[in-house]
C-alpha cells in the first residue's frame, strides 16, 4: 500500500509525441522529418505492391490520396528549414515519381512538371502564403496584429499597401517562426 509518502523522482525525457507530432527539447523538426519520410515510404512500398503498372492520372490521385498526407502532416507545425530536413522529404517524394514507369527516365524537375505536382518545399511556401493574405484580408476571424506589424508609410510607395515589417531576432528557433519567414516573400 502506498501512503503517498513515497516520493519519485520523474525522468527527463528529450522528445514527446503529441497529437503525432514530435516535439524535441531542442524544437527541431528533424525527428518528425524522418518519421513523416519513414510512414510515407512505407505506403510508397504498399502501392509499388498493389500496383504494378500506374499512368499519370493513376499515380496522381494515389499520391494525394496516401502519400502526400504524411509528408505534409501537421506541416504548420514543425515546419522543416534546415536543408536535411527538406532533402529527406523530398527524397521520399523522388522515390514516389518513379512509381510511374513510362516516366522514370526523366528527371526529377520534369517528372514534376508532367505530373502536375509541386515540391514539398514549393507547397509549404505556397500554403503559407495563402495564410498571410487570409489573416492580412480579415478572412479569418484572428487579428493580422498578433502576428504582424504593418510597415511605415514609407514603406509603401511600392507594391501593395499590405506591407510588413520584420523584426529582428535573437534565435534561430525565432527566426523560422511563421509570423518571420513570411514576410520577405510576402513584401515582395
Amino acid at each position: 500500500m502506498n501512503d503517498g509518502s513515497e516520493r519519485k523522482e520523474l525522468q527527463s525525457v528529450h522528445q514527446e509525441r503529441d497529437l503525432g507530432v514530435i516535439v524535441t527539447s531542442n524544437l527541431k523538426s528533424t525527428s518528425q522529418c524522418v518519421k513523416s519520410a519513414s510512414t510515407a515510404r512505407r505506403v510508397i512500398g504498399m502501392v509499388r505492391r498493389a500496383f504494378r503498372k500506374l499512368d499519370i492520372s493513376d499515380f496522381r490521385l494515389i499520391y494525394k490520396t496516401y502519400i502526400r498526407r504524411h509528408l505534409g502532416f501537421c506541416i504548420k507545425t514543425w515546419s522543416p528549414h534546415y536543408i536535411k530536413d527538406n532533402e529527406v522529404l523530398e527524397n521520399v517524394q523522388k522515390v514516389a515519381t518513379k512509381l510511374v514507369p513510362k516516366l522514370r527516365k526523366f528527371s526529377y524537375s520534369t517528372r514534376l512538371r508532367m505530373l502536375g505536382i509541386t515540391s514539398p518545399k514549393e507547397r509549404r511556401v505556397r500554403g503559407d502564403m495563402i495564410e498571410v493574405y487570409k489573416l492580412m484580408t480579415g478572412k479569418e476571424q484572428i487579428s493580422p496584429g498578433q502576428f504582424f506589424t504593418p510597415a511605415g508609410a514609407h514603406y509603401k510607395s511600392r507594391g501593395h499597401d499590405k506591407k510588413l515589417t520584420k523584426a529582428r531576432p535573437r534565435l534561430d528557433i525565432r527566426k523560422y517562426f511563421f509570423s518571420q519567414k513570411v514576410v520577405n516573400r510576402w513584401n515582395g
